[in-house]
């Protein structure tokens, strides 16, 4: 599950009714900080409506100011942890507890002269889903947030969040390499189907290609082969790696198939599937358990009372 077992692992997460299968990182090497905050909501200014798009957000510009910040907070949780350490580490990689991986991270992946992002899914700029960077590239990438007044300055506007990130490394000149990698960003969301012009495709989770962070789902594939040529897959969105057979469809427009379970176990494996049943399975008693060890093992933990976060989950069964 853990491919860098030396790596300190932040974790910064809004408090919602799926916080506690957060329960699951009490197995994780190192748990440095854990920072659980309740969603707070930011002012839009007139500089924000300018330069952000709220189209291609599920919650508009407000979404994209919530991510940007969930994303810099982490880089203030490193630089803190830095400053308290006197220390400073070599690399940051930023990822997303909603990533489904299929394979090992492969460590040429880490380019000290370059920011390094998944290939495909660019959506017009590039892929925000995954990102490896040396200290002071990762200090630019990562400030989301703060450096919005810079591309407003730069004379950007109607950016979107991909699109906005590729601006962001522009503007401070710091060249971004497109690798591929396995995994994707499992989505109960509903898309259009078939997809086209802006619509994103639907991976599953079973395509032999890397997905590089494309939007994924358990399903039996709907359209492969032939039926994806047909599809034109389109360039502004930048689809991930679609030939030869590497991506499978499934139809987005549909909610996630009945028996979907069993295709994922039969698809992830024994590690991944007993994790999925652990998630369903838990009780409150046993979440509570389970989140006051992660408490207990996190370096410092910045959140609510585990009680409240197992307590909002069992609602939610």
């Amino acid at each position: 599950m853990f491919c860098l077992p030396e790596a300190d692992l932040f974790v910064h997460s809004n408090l919602d009714e799926n916080t506690f299968k957060l329960a699951l990182l009490r197995s994780a090497p190192r748990v440095t900080e854990m920072r659980i905050r309740r969603p707070v909501r930011f002012r839009e200014t007139e500089e924000h409506m300018r330069l952000l798009s709220a189209g291609s957000s599920p919650n508009g510009i407000q979404g994209l100011l919530q991510y940007f910040d969930l994303v810099e907070g982490c880089l203030n949780m490193i630089a803190a942890y830095e400053t308290q350490g006197n220390f400073t580490y070599d690399w940051i990689l930023r990822t997303r507890v909603d990533g489904y991986w299929t394979g090992p991270l492969d460590l040429k992946a880490f380019k000290t002269d370059s920011y390094v992002v998944p290939e495909g899914s660019r959506y017009g700029g590039l892929n925000d889903r995954l990102g490896i960077g040396n200290r002071s590239i990762s200090d630019v990438a990562l400030s989301r947030l703060s450096l919005l007044p810079n591309l407003a300055s730069a004379g950007f506007s109607d950016l979107n969040s991909e699109s906005a990130f590729h601006a962001q490394l522009k503007v401070f000149n710091i060249p971004a390499e497109e690798l591929q990698f396995p995994f994707c960003i499992l989505s109960d969301r509903q898309y259009k189907y078939p997809p086209s012009g802006d619509i994103a495709p639907v991976a599953s989770i079973a395509s032999p290609g890397p997905l590089s962070g494309a939007k994924c789902r358990p399903c039996v594939p709907h359209c492969k082969g032939e039926c994806i040529e047909k599809l034109g897959p389109e360039k502004w969105l930048g689809w991930t790696e679609w030939r030869n057979g590497s991506l499978e469809l499934c139809d987005g427009s549909q909610p996630w198939q009945e028996g979907w379970e069993d295709f994922f176990d039969k698809v992830a494996g024994k590690v991944t599937a007993d994790m999925r049943r652990k998630v369903k399975e838990m009780t409150t008693e046993v979440c509570l358990q389970e989140m006051k060890g992660l408490k207990k093992k996190a370096g410092r933990w910045n959140g609510p009372d585990p009680i409240e976060i197992c307590n909002l989950g069992s609602t939610s069964k």
